[in-house]
């Protein structure tokens, strides 16, 4: 078994329980209906009995008007256990698309590491709605284990041999199901995971489109796509080839089993042992075995597929958080942050013993020579990764001390390829605007569109900043996108923002401008702009090198281009 099976069925069991009252509701339901069914041959045996065999007319009207009043408790429960039934698949499939989502939204991180977007979105619709449906599997198994129970007891009372082939073969051919269910579960887990695959390559796709025909790669991309495909393809076709043959064999016992059935009580009324309404009773019931035998089977089929999904689910509930979750009681970030930064003998990943002081209000440009120094320090100072060693400091206080959602509205830091959402441009620009009761931030929606230049970007649009943004911005060229993107992080106001490189799409003259802006609009808060840009750079109080995951030069722009070899490569060329 894989380790992640006890996990995955634990999914299976909480969905269940989550909604016992639906499935209690059409498990009872479902229980009568397939009684109902068990009872409508043995029923018509009794009026041919009564009527035919014996001429007892009264008789005969009596059994037709219990008949009657079966079917109509037939259509009744039917409709409400099929009702409950659904309503209990689809509220459990909801409610692990809900819990999916707060797990890999969730402030602590690493649901979504090594996966895909396209990925994540089809365990939380396709994978949910398997798992869903195993709800609907267990109403159908326990309605189906009763009419096999009342069907069994109906031909014991017939016939004792039948009764007992009936008691032997079912859990027989159940067990056989059951291994015949497990090749099934195996292709199901991968067809899943190769659809996700596939998924997550489409959505990446269609979000770098216009980046990948710029640069001439449409043709390797679709190339990559085609493979990924057809592997998913493949994997589909293998596990719907487990599926088919399965359930041919189940079939195909099963037929053997209700001939073996009928073909006893053949025998038994050709020798007089049981009489012709018996008879008609006994293959009325060998027929009637025929619907909860096929049931039986095509709950073997959801288990494993439910199974095979739960386990990708448990996947990602259970991931390993990307830092540690408020186990203790954090301390409160200050109301009034002063906006001290601090890094005290810093190394993650590439990083390796930095130590840099920003002050309150002043603005420091962060200049490397490997993209990866880059990525490390935002990862640290949004907290999206805990330093291995050192620390980073707010005011004093340890960003691992702090409550993540405090530290995170501290600490802003803005990401180079940061989206946009399905919205106006407005409303991504006010998006994380401070909603403190009370409180007014000395930044304007305005103050943020003219700082980052996305003035000149609503003025290009037909409705301003009332026009449509579609989602992830792709309605918008990647400069306007940037942009509006660096307006959002300004309104937001925050004591500390760091921004990555927020001007590689824009010409130089807006660069220039952003630079400007950045600088007058941050003059009393503090900012760290992580670029190689000289026009942003030469914006900032001063500049940190960092090369080979250390500083190694630190002072104003002017000083260092002069200066330092190193630096100048980094940022002239």
């Amino acid at each position: 078994m894989r380790k992640a099976d006890p996990a995955g069925r634990s999914v299976l069991r909480r969905s269940v329980v989550g909604q016992r009252r639906d499935v209690v509701t059409g498990a009872v339901l479902g229980m009568a209906h397939q009684t109902g069914e068990a009872l409508v041959p043995v029923l018509i045996g009794l009026a041919i009995e009564q009527g035919v065999v014996r001429g007892d007319f009264p008789g005969l009207l009596l059994w037709l008007g219990a008949l009657a009043l079966v079917y109509v408790g037939l259509s009744f429960s039917f409709r409400r256990s099929a009702r409950a039934g659904e309503r209990a698949s689809v509220t459990a499939a909801h409610q692990l698309r809900v819990r999916l989502t707060g797990r890999v939204l969730a402030p602590e991180g690493g649901a979504d590491e090594g996966r895909l977007p396209g990925e994540l979105a089809s365990i939380a619709t396709e994978d949910a709605r398997r798992v869903g449906a195993v709800t609907m599997a267990v109403i159908v198994a326990v309605s189906a284990t009763a009419g096999l129970v009342v069907s069994a007891v109906a031909l014991l009372r017939v016939s004792l041999v039948l009764g007992l082939l009936v008691l032997v073969g079912t859990p027989l051919l159940l067990w056989l199901g059951h291994l015949l269910s497990k090749p099934l579960e195996r292709r199901s887990e991968t067809e899943q995971e190769r659809a996700g695959r596939a998924s997550g390559v489409a959505a990446d796709l269609v979000a770098g489109l216009r980046v990948l025909k710029g640069i001439g790669a449409g043709p390797a991309a679709v190339a990559r796509y085609r493979r990924t495909s057809r592997d998913s393809l493949a994997a589909t076709l293998r596990a719907a080839r487990a599926e088919a043959w399965q359930s041919g064999v189940v079939t195909i016992l099963t037929g053997t089993f209700i001939a073996l059935v009928a073909l006893v009580g053949g025998r038994l009324a050709a020798r007089g042992d049981i009489g012709l309404g018996e008879l008609v009773s006994s293959v009325g019931l060998a027929l009637f075995l025929i619907g909860p035998l096929s049931e039986f089977a095509w709950v073997n089929a959801e288990l494993a597929q439910g199974r095979a999904s739960a386990a990708r689910i448990a996947g990602i509930l259970d991931a390993p958080a990307a830092v540690p979750r408020d186990s203790r009681r954090p301390a409160a970030v200050p109301r009034a942050t002063e906006g001290r930064l601090r890094l005290r003998g810093l190394s993650h990943a590439t990083l390796r013993r930095v130590d840099l002081d920003v002050a309150p209000g002043e603005t420091v440009g962060v200049a490397v020579t490997d993209p990866a120094d880059a990525v490390a320090l935002l990862r640290c100072l949004g907290r999206r990764a805990d330093p291995d060693e050192g620390a980073v400091e707010l005011d004093g206080a340890e960003l691992t001390a702090l409550a993540l959602t405090d530290a995170r509205a501290a600490i802003l830091v803005a990401e180079h390829d940061a989206d946009l959402f399905d919205g106006t441009l407005l409303e991504n620009v006010t998006a994380v605007v401070p909603a403190v009761a009370g409180a007014r931030s000395p930044v304007t929606v305005a103050d943020a569109l003219a700082a980052s230049g996305a003035d000149e970007v609503a003025r290009a649009l037909p409705d301003g900043t009332a026009t449509a943004v579609t989602a992830r911005g792709r309605s918008l060229s990647g400069g306007q996108r940037q942009r509006v993107a660096l307006a959002r992080a300004l309104a937001a106001d925050p004591p500390v923002l760091v921004v990555h490189e927020p001007a590689t799409a824009v010409d130089a003259v807006t660069e220039v401008r952003i630079a400007a802006g950045i600088r007058d609009l941050r003059r009393e808060r503090t900012t760290v702009i992580v670029t190689n840009s000289p026009a942003l750079l030469a914006a900032t109080d001063r500049v940190v090198l960092l090369e080979t995951g250390r500083v190694t030069a630190d002072g104003p722009h002017d000083r260092l281009v002069r200066d330092n070899a190193a630096y100048r490569t980094a940022v002239l060329t």
